[in-house]
């Protein structure tokens, strides 16, 4: 399996990776209630770095202490404590040869358990589709969430680049806005959430406008070697089916525009769904092919990706430049290692997705299964 393209190194900004192995961003909330990562998620993140991944990115770190904050015992880029403990987490990786990307998160309208607020925000009143999450502390119908003014999307990308500022400081190689799944810059990009009609509301280029905002803030603050990159998707976490309205013509105008803002990277992902089910466009186009023509950017792409098969597929036929990998390389924290050297891939138990499987626990599920 060493003839696998995934194999073959690969650059994201001025890093030159070993393969085109990346770890995707999973939730865990396995930081303490005040957000702080624990020893255990340092080991949790070194884990993959010595299990051959190129890239890990974190799970969605939240960037303010206002609105941001989507689940409890979720990380931050917030203090001073959450910072020197990802220092922890960030020297382990490196000193296994990894590169981590923190990934901020701002939640929005899906909110739930901020212990910072009990209001909800989001681009317009609109009520989020579907229920709360009771794995992650919720029941029952979403809020509705207040209509973000000028004044707050101001505080918005100003959280944005202070945990930017955040990450530097802690060590990661870079940071990747998470503009995809169903949150906030989610919910600005998705018509039936965004009922604005201001300068952020309306047509396509209006709706991305926040998310491009935001990637211009962090790269005029950080340094020129720190990698920004951007996390988009169609579907969502309460929302499976959505699809940009304009299909490839949205995508000519989003993929553009983040990459005219300073992305490093686009990484599109297929929240609930395989990448094929979410990635072609009608007339056979995919949307992470389109990315690449469009931008000359890396692109990641995500969703069922723990196939070698189609993992294969999607990097040799000129879909993506990277593969992200979530579920698989929970069971399978050195899925690179294991395929280079010929070895089974552990089958994938939905258990270790709950909550209450704690990283430690999932440990011990992955060594009885190795």
């Amino acid at each position: 399996m060493t003839t696998h393209p995934a194999f073959s190194p690969v650059t994201i900004g001025p890093f030159a990776l070993p393969n085109r192995f990346a770890v995707a961003p999973m939730t865990r909330t396995s930081a303490t209630p005040t957000g702080v990562p624990t020893a255990d998620m340092a080991e949790y993140y070194a884990g993959f770095a010595a299990g051959g991944f190129g890239l890990i990115v974190t799970e969605g770190t939240y960037t303010d202490s206002l609105y941001s904050q989507g689940y409890l015992n979720q990380p931050g880029l917030v203090s001073e404590a959450q910072v020197l403990a990802w220092q922890d987490v960030t020297s382990r990786v490196h000193a296994t040869g990894g590169r981590i990307i923190a990934q901020l998160m701002h939640a929005g309208a899906i909110t739930q358990g901020n212990p910072y607020s009990a209001a909800t925000a989001g681009p317009s009143a609109v009520q989020p589709l579907g229920e709360m999450m009771p794995d992650y502390g919720g029941s029952g119908p979403w809020p509705v969430p207040h209509e973000l003014t000028l004044r707050d999307l101001d505080a918005v990308v100003d959280g944005f680049v202070t945990a930017g500022l955040n990450a530097h400081a802690a060590g990661f190689d870079g940071v990747e806005v998470h503009g995809a799944n169903g949150y906030l810059l989610d919910q600005f990009l998705t018509t039936y959430t965004n009922l604005r009609t201001d300068s952020y509301g309306g047509p396509v280029a209006n709706r991305i406008r926040l998310t491009t905002r935001i990637v211009a803030a962090l790269s005029s603050a950080l340094p020129a070697d720190f990698v920004i990159g951007v996390r988009l998707s169609q579907t969502k976490v309460n929302d499976l089916v959505y699809r940009w309205p304009g299909g490839a013509a949205d995508a000519e105008v989003i993929f553009p525009a983040v990459a005219d803002a300073g992305a490093s990277y686009l990484h599109i992902a297929s929240e609930g769904r395989n990448w094929i089910d979410t990635a072609r466009l009608p007339g056979g186009q995919t949307i992470t092919g389109l990315a690449r023509r469009l931008t000359g950017l890396p692109v990641i792409a995500n969703g069922g990706m723990h196939d070698p098969a189609q993992a294969a597929q999607v990097l040799t036929d000129g879909h993506a430049d990277l593969v992200s990998i979530a579920r698989g390389s929970l069971v399978n924290p050195d899925l690179p290692r294991r395929l280079a050297e010929d070895r089974e891939l552990a089958a994938f138990d939905r258990q270790m997705l709950h909550p209450d499987v704690t990283l430690a626990n999932a440990r011990a599920w992955q060594a009885v299964r190795s």
